[in-house]
């Protein structure tokens, strides 16, 4: 279901507090305050408790905590005193070339702190976007000052890692989260904000975050903005197209009246061609289809979303879709008893 429910607030929180994005008021601050990847978790406890913490290595789908763990690792490691001269955090906001690793990177690692014991920590987000010639720069680095300063690398795709860096680290793996991981995490913002919500609604909320926590706190925090100032108003998510009507039967799917549905959904009611295509590639996975005409399906509209992910135009990407429906129709209708 699209439908997020009906929401109630009784919020009388300060101005400030209220401008505030979720998922940054509620971002976990202690190891204890994370909600998965335990296992993960009591691993870097027992590398801080016995002094031993390797360089680390963080990859998985964003939204899934691998910011949040290493950040209340370092409160964790340093008193709030010392974080500012102990740990040096660079995201993908920032420079991320050869300069920046011969320049703030090598001179921060390469000092100690008068009067202050352990070894520093140097926080590279996003690091999948850092150049290769950076990644190579950057290996040396670590090697020649791991007695005074331990890295960590946070990415989305592993790939994207020179193999050399790699194996300087400890890799973890933050996979999406589950269900029942975000539903008491979200129940507890819900409680906080003084919001009602009905379980069609939270059930939503997580079908459409598909394991990502900072999507699923932004999307509740867009739905009660959407709702706030009207009484008990039904909202609808904007980003997500509702369910398509003709799933039933393969005629079906491929009649005139569902391309004209999908037309609809894209030029009426302005949704993005990346929303429809993941909604329309479930739609394939449920309809009855021979093993060929499904696979054929499968790789056309896998093309057209990667021709999306390159910023190629929705206008083109939506007559390839349509036409991928049409290449196969003939098949269908041949095909059916």
């Amino acid at each position: 279901s699209c439908l997020v429910g009906y929401m109630a607030s009784t919020s009388k929180a300060p101005l400030q507090t209220r401008n505030l994005p979720w998922v940054e008021k509620y971002r976990p601050q202690t190891l204890d305050d994370l909600i998965s990847h335990k296992d993960i978790l009591s691993t870097i406890q027992k590398f801080i408790s016995e002094d031993k913490l390797p360089h680390l290595l963080f990859y998985g789908p964003p939204g899934t905590g691998k910011t949040s763990t290493i950040l209340a690792s370092a409160r964790q490691l340093y008193k709030e005193k010392e974080f500012n001269s102990m740990v040096l955090e660079l995201n993908a906001s920032d420079d991320r070339g050869i300069d920046v690793v011969r320049g703030p990177i090598l001179s921060f690692a390469s000092t100690r702190t008068i009067f202050k014991k352990g070894f520093k920590l140097v926080i590279l987000d996003e690091a999948d976007a850092m150049t290769q010639d950076a990644q190579n720069a950057l290996r040396r680095v670590i090697e020649k000052f791991t007695e005074n300063t331990r890295f960590c690398l946070i990415c989305n795709y592993l790939s994207k890692i020179i193999p050399a860096l790699q194996s300087r680290c400890t890799r973890f793996r933050f996979g999406p989260l589950s269900p029942d991981q975000m539903i008491p995490r979200l129940e507890h913002v819900i409680q906080q904000e003084n919001i009602d919500i009905t379980p069609d609604g939270m059930k939503a909320i997580v079908t459409l975050s598909t394991g990502d926590m900072r999507r699923s706190l932004n999307i509740l925090q867009h739905q009660y903005g959407l709702w706030e100032g009207h009484r008990r108003h039904s909202v609808h998510l904007h980003r997500a197209p509702p369910p398509l009507r003709y799933s039933q039967h393969p005629r079906l799917v491929f009649g005139d009246f569902f391309l004209n549905e999908i037309l609809e959904l894209k030029t009426l009611k302005g949704l993005a061609l990346h929303d429809i295509l993941t909604e329309v590639h479930l739609l394939v996975h449920r309809v009855d289809f021979p093993p060929a005409i499904r696979i054929s399906l499968l790789i056309k509209l896998a093309d057209v979303e990667h021709r999306l992910a390159s910023g190629t135009s929705e206008k083109i990407q939506l007559s390839s879709m349509v036409a991928a429906f049409q290449a196969v129709r003939e098949l269908v209708v041949s095909e059916a008893p």
